[in-house]
Order: structure tokens, then sequence, then C-alpha cells
């Protein structure tokens, strides 16, 4: 049988010795069973190595924060970023006007500037000041610049003018007194390092 002992019609002492040997083989055991009551489960992985379950959870806990902190950043961008300022904006000037009193009078300098920001449909003056608007930024206009290949140095660092063509009818005076600015600089930081060289 399974148990170990004999099938069928057995004598009695047969049976007894049966089950001495089951207890003497329970008390050679009974260290190992003692052992194994208080020992931690080992998990394996596929490869037989043993898995250490706490580092496990910690990796997966912090794949799950930084998933759900992308989840949220998605969630953000999908709502739209300038929305959500716009929103903001909006508590705060909701709460601005409600630390204000509550009866308005005329000499009110923010109902009045929000008054006049306010573009409504129909108005005959909207278009005159736009175009009023857009001619003094037109006349503030800064003058032309240069914009093309990075022009040669001069002495007084002078951008060419917005006609300037690119080329170079200079005479080679400038390059000359930066190629001996240059030669006096490295002249004096090679006496200095011999200089200070034995200290």
């Amino acid at each position: 049988m399974l148990s170990g002992v004999k099938a069928g019609l057995v004598s009695a002492d047969v049976l007894q010795r049966e089950q001495q040997e089951l207890r003497r083989h329970e008390r050679n055991n009974k260290h190992l069973e003692e052992e194994s009551r208080h020992s931690q489960t080992v998990f394996r992985d596929k490869s037989g190595r043993k898995r250490d379950l706490a580092q496990e959870q910690l990796e997966q806990r912090q794949k799950a924060e930084a998933k759900s902190e992308r989840d949220e950043q998605y969630a953000r961008w999908g709502k739209g970023l300038a929305q959500g300022r716009q929103q903001q904006q909006n508590v705060e000037d909701a709460i601005k006007e409600m630390q204000k009193p509550l009866a308005r009078y005329i000499d009110d300098q923010d109902l009045d500037r929000m008054l006049r920001e306010q573009e409504r449909e129909g108005d005959p003056m909207a278009d005159f000041i736009k175009k009023r608007k857009a001619r003094e930024s037109k006349e503030k206009k800064e003058k032309p610049r240069y914009n093309g290949p990075a022009p040669p140095l001069n002495r007084f660092n002078i951008w060419p003018g917005h006609r300037w063509d690119g080329v170079d009818r200079s005479n080679g005076f400038e390059q000359q007194r930066f190629a001996r600015i240059a030669n006096k600089k490295a002249v004096q930081e090679l006496a200095y390092k011999w200089s200070v060289e034995d200290m």
C-alpha cells in the first residue's frame, strides 16, 4: 500500500512490526519536520535560481509609480496645457474678485480696464483701434540689420549695414591688428609660465 504496510490478511506480529517500523521512521523524520516548520518558502524561476520577492515587489511598485506618473502627464496633456493654464488663471481671477467688495463704483479701475479690454462683436471702433495699434507697432520697428554669413571682426565691433554684399574690401589692417594682439597675449602667457616654472 502507499503507507508502506502490506495489504490483505496479515498476522498480528507482522502488523505490529510494520507499525513499529512506521513509528521509528516518523521519529527519524521528526527533526526534519521541526526544521521545515519555521523555514520560509524558496521561490525559484524557470532556470532554477532563487527569486528575491522583496526586490521584485519594489521594482513592480517603481514601475507602477512611473506608469501612473506618465499616465497622469498624458492625461494633463490630453486636457490641454493652455486650457489648464487658462483654468488656473480663471480661478485666480475669481479669488481676486471675491476679495473685492460686493458694491462696485464708477471709479473702480479693475472693472473699467476689464470692460475696455473685452472685444464685442459688431463694435465699430474695434477695427479702428486694431489698425491704430498695428500702425504704432510698425512705427516702433527696428532698423533693418545685415543677416548673412558672419562678417569679419573689426576693432570697434560694429556690425555691417543691411545692404552689405559680404565682400571684404579692407586692406588687411584689422587682421594684422588682431594678430599682433593675439601674439602679444601668447608671449605674455609664455613668459608668465616660464617665470613660475621652478616654483
